[in-house]
């Protein structure tokens, strides 16, 4: 399968983007379209593990290797001359993006339906699950061996999902340090996480400028359909007040 790593380059302008887990840049690419249209450069990486035909690379990999992946990729729009730099991320992504935001200079960061205060009681193991089977039915696998293998399986998603809940509790402590601008997209329909740990998100951003919208009818990835295109709008406009170079926009 080929890499679907985005790079946009247009204005000076620079926004991460990163997706989901189990996905690819495709969770964002409608947003990244939108974003370049409005002069913006866009980097959207494929996460290590992520974007190939056999869903048991994704066992090589954890939140150790998904936040150097977006150490390298804020470190790569450096390298191309960018100064002012935002990320932002869907889901999995939303914790890479916070990760940043806590380490590194962004000029502003986001979630979008992000696990960024606790990701214990959560749909992920049963919808990867059935993600797990479609991908190894498509590989010809028959019932039986899908069945070894999603026994095999299970064990390693456990320890994934434990060392991000893990890592995630590290990072709450930290957030009423947060001064800069901060976007939350949550949607109301969300099938993969508590739709509500988003206000708790908020609420523990106490020194933060926070812009919050709540999608009643968006889905767990409001980055596309219907809500994809109201948050462009809304993440246009949270863009548009920050202060790029000292105040240009």
């Amino acid at each position: 399968m080929r890499d679907r790593t985005i790079f946009f380059e247009k204005g000076p302008r620079a926004v991460l983007l990163f997706h989901a887990f189990t996905s690819t840049p495709n969770d964002v690419r409608s947003l990244a379209r939108a974003l370049e249209r409005a002069d913006y450069t866009v980097y959207a990486p494929t996460l290590s593990g992520h974007g190939t035909e056999n869903p048991d690379d994704l066992f090589n990999y954890g939140i150790e290797d998904w936040k150097k992946d977006g150490e390298k990729a804020y470190k790569f729009l450096k390298e191309k001359g960018y100064e002012e730099i935002t990320a932002f991320g869907l889901s999995l992504g939303g914790v890479v993006a916070t990760h940043l935001m806590l380490t590194k200079n962004v000029l502003a960061a986001g979630t979008f339906s992000s696990p960024v205060i606790d990701n214990q009681e959560s749909h992920v193991p049963k919808n990867f699950m059935i993600w797990y089977e479609n991908m190894k039915e498509q590989a010809g696998y028959s019932r039986e061996e899908i069945a070894g293998l999603k026994t095999a399986a299970e064990p390693q998603l456990k320890m994934i999902l434990t060392g991000l809940n893990d890592f995630i509790q590290t990072m709450v402590p930290q957030y009423k340090n947060v001064e800069g601008s901060v976007f939350i997209g949550q949607g109301g329909r969300d099938e993969m996480i508590n739709p509500h740990q988003s206000g708790e998100y908020r609420d523990a951003l106490v020194n933060a400028n926070v812009d919050f919208h709540w999608y009643d009818e968006g889905p767990h990835s409001i980055t596309t359909g219907p809500t994809g295109k109201e948050l462009q709008v809304d993440l246009l406009s949270f863009l548009s007040t920050l202060e790029w170079n000292g105040g240009n926009t």
